[in-house]
């Protein structure tokens, strides 16, 4: 399982992000962060999300909260995309 994980402080500083923004987005439960001794990790698979959240709170300044709320709604939308699918299959299978 350690294989999987990324030190924060490693990645954050090829990155040239601030350490304290990925414990931020720990604390605000859209990222896993563990802390091992006195090191942050987070997992690997959630590299793309950390970039993304990278993203919008460096290029876009939005805060925290703001990148909670807009992860939400893709959510919502990704929920809703499917269910549109399933019903428009549901409606060809009926035709």
């Amino acid at each position: 399982m350690q294989n999987d994980l990324i030190i924060i402080n490693d990645y954050c500083e090829r990155c040239d992000i601030e350490p304290d923004f990925v414990l931020m987005l720990g604390e605000g439960g859209l990222i896993d962060v563990e802390i091992i001794g006195n090191t942050g990790y987070f997992p690997a698979s959630q590299l793309g999300e950390l970039e993304r959240y990278t993203h919008l709170y460096y290029d876009l300044s939005i805060n925290i909260e703001g990148i909670d709320a807009i992860r939400h709604l893709l959510r919502r939308i990704e929920d809703l995309q499917e269910r549109v699918r399933k019903l428009e299959n549901e409606l060809r299978f009926y035709r």
